[in-house]
């Protein structure tokens, strides 16, 4: 699938995974990509902010990834992520639910009663996890469907807008949807 992505759409999936080595994480993720996207300048004719965008992700971080949709399911249950939240860092510090490496079992016990993948590296390569290649074969699917012979950064931005969690989210914030970044980008 790799060799049908234009050389901007490759840089993005690269520049996801030097965030993640940047950021320490286990695997590239969704938030990874996004904030390829805002290096790379793709978001900038939809008039982001980008610190908005890097501000929204540090939170979900900090809230152990967990989308606004995440929240609200366990928020039926009668959960309080936030309480959660400050309770951990009232003991662990803030920022104990991120994924970084003395966090990640914090972290990682979050992500696994989620289902999500557990933190596991081996030597310097940075696997995809699932969500980040969901959002990849999606670009696939929106290249296709639009009859496009490549699959360049717009077909990722848009595969990650229709992906729900917290990146959709925080872009939702800064009122780019799918509608618009279809219209604007291409």
């Amino acid at each position: 699938m790799f060799e049908r992505f234009s050389a901007g759409a490759r840089d993005v999936v690269h520049g996801a995974v030097e965030e993640a080595r940047r950021l320490d994480a286990a695997y590239v993720t969704e938030e990874h990509l996004l904030l390829a996207l805002l290096a790379r300048g793709v978001l900038d004719p939809l008039g982001v902010d980008r610190t908005a965008v890097t501000e929204g992700l540090a939170l979900a971080r900090r809230r152990g990834g967990l989308s606004r949709a995440d929240e609200e399911a366990l928020a039926g249950l009668g959960i309080d992520v936030g309480e959660i939240v400050a309770r951990v860092e009232e003991t662990h510090g803030v920022g104990a639910l991120a994924a970084g490496p003395a966090r990640r079992t914090l972290g990682s016990s979050l992500r696994s009663a989620l289902g999500r993948p557990p933190a596991a590296r081996t030597g310097g390569h940075v696997p995809f996890g699932t969500g980040a290649k969901h959002v990849l074969e999606r670009s696939l699917r929106i290249a296709l469907g639009r009859k496009d012979n490549v699959i360049g950064a717009p077909h990722l931005l848009l595969a990650l807008l229709a992906h729900p969690g917290a990146p959709a989210d925080v872009l939702t914030d800064q009122g780019i949807t799918y509608a618009h970044a279809e219209t604007t980008l291409t």
